[in-house]
């Protein structure tokens, strides 16, 4: 009895936590920046138009809006 009750207090608080932690574990890193990486240029030239930005760079082998990060990060606190 005593072995199981201890169980069940562990599994509880387990379980809730991997209840809020896993969703974060399964996000893809591209809405990191809130959708900011895209697979093409058009696509990040088409964003970094509506955020005011006037160039676009690669970052891994995928498209972001701005001449750097620094630059995007900037903008989107204006928007």
């Amino acid at each position: 009895m005593r072995g199981s009750a201890i169980n069940a207090v562990l599994t509880v608080p387990t379980a809730l936590s991997l209840l809020f932690i896993a969703p974060l574990l399964t996000i893809d890193p591209a809405h990191g920046h809130g959708k900011g990486i895209y697979e093409s240029r058009s696509e990040a030239e088409k964003r970094a138009e509506e955020i005011g930005c006037s160039t676009v760079h690669q970052n891994n082998g995928k498209w972001m809006p701005c001449a750097d990060e620094q630059e995007l990060h900037r903008q989107l606190r204006k928007h």
